[in-house]
């Protein structure tokens, strides 16, 4: 029960991220994603770190920023160069890939063996998002294709790596979080400053989107990834991925007027049988380790939710 408890929990951040589109186009100034990743990022990760009363220490100031940096840094903008160069659906295909990654890098840096119904159920989950937001008029660009692909690998890298190192002594995920969404926010300003120049104005709708996406979008929802991979693997929580692309097409039909197809049902109800399916399979997964060190850092993360002794 534990553990579906805090599956559930994890749940919630990429259904949240299903959010983002409907929020993006409704509210806020268009044209403007790597300042709408800054609002995202920076606020909400100086905001936790305060609420966690706690700097990174030693050698973790530069995981930090090599955490944040692949986790948000280089993953928003990479997401956003893909999302112009590529039609919605096949920049969302490329996301849904992203456990993909995690299955292989987590097999190589964390010994979590993954069974062939794990795999299956990656693969079937990003068959059934194809099935939900790909067109007829589909057209791919090279630029956008590699874009969506590396973010896709930097998201999936920041994830296996986060599990990977775990946290400090005596330090929470939300202090981790923080960490993570201010070195992100910090990367991505020069980059917002260079393509997009000076911030837009803004309005009271516009507030009224970045206060959301910063405290549930990003804040509410980034502690709770980052909890989720300290207490279960990393393949079980990149499984849950396919929820955010799912999560944006209902709200697409619910709040925006766009129609679902029965082929996009059958392709809903595919991606989230595999995402249910996957939990099951990596339940039942027995972990392989490289050493006895190793086993102690898996078995802390994947039991506890408070200190990991690094």
């Amino acid at each position: 029960m534990k553990r579906l408890a805090t599956v559930a929990l994890t749940a919630l951040a990429p259904i949240s991220w299903g959010s983002t589109y409907a929020v993006a186009t409704e509210l806020l100034p268009p044209d403007r994603p790597l300042f709408t990743g800054v609002m995202r990022a920076l606020p909400a990760g100086l905001l936790l770190t305060a609420l966690a009363r706690t700097l990174p220490k030693g050698a973790w100031w530069w995981k930090s920023a090599v955490l944040g940096t692949l986790n948000i840094g280089a993953f928003f903008p990479l997401l956003f160069l893909s999302a112009y160069r590529l039609p919605g659906g096949v920049a969302a295909v490329l996301g849904a890939a992203g456990p993909l990654f995690v299955v292989g890098l987590a097999a190589v840096l964390l010994g979590e063996r993954a069974s062939l119904r794990t795999v299956l159920a990656a693969v079937v989950g990003a068959f059934g998002v194809s099935m939900v937001v790909l067109t007829a008029e589909a057209r791919l660009d090279l630029v956008g294709v590699v874009a969506g692909v590396v973010s896709s690998a930097s998201m999936g890298a920041g994830t296996v790596m986060t599990k990977r190192w775990g946290r400090p002594e005596g330090v929470g995920p939300l202090a981790m979080t923080g960490w993570q969404l201010t070195a992100g926010g910090l990367f991505i300003i020069p980059v917002a400053a260079l393509v997009e120049g000076a911030p837009p104005a803004l309005d009271g709708k516009a507030l009224l989107g970045y206060g959301y996406m910063m405290l549930i979008n990003t804040g509410i929802a980034y502690w709770l990834w980052f909890r989720g991979i300290g207490q279960l693997t990393a393949t079980s929580v990149t499984l849950l991925g396919p929820l955010s692309p799912l999560t944006a097409a209902v709200i697409g039909w619910a709040a925006l007027g766009q129609a679902l197809s029965p082929v996009q049902l059958v392709g809903m109800a595919i991606a989230f049988g595999a995402t249910v399916a996957g939990q099951l399979a990596v339940a039942r997964t027995p972990k392989t380790f490289s050493s006895t060190e190793q086993i102690n850092q898996n078995i802390s993360m994947d039991l506890t939710d408070g200190r990991v002794r690094r």
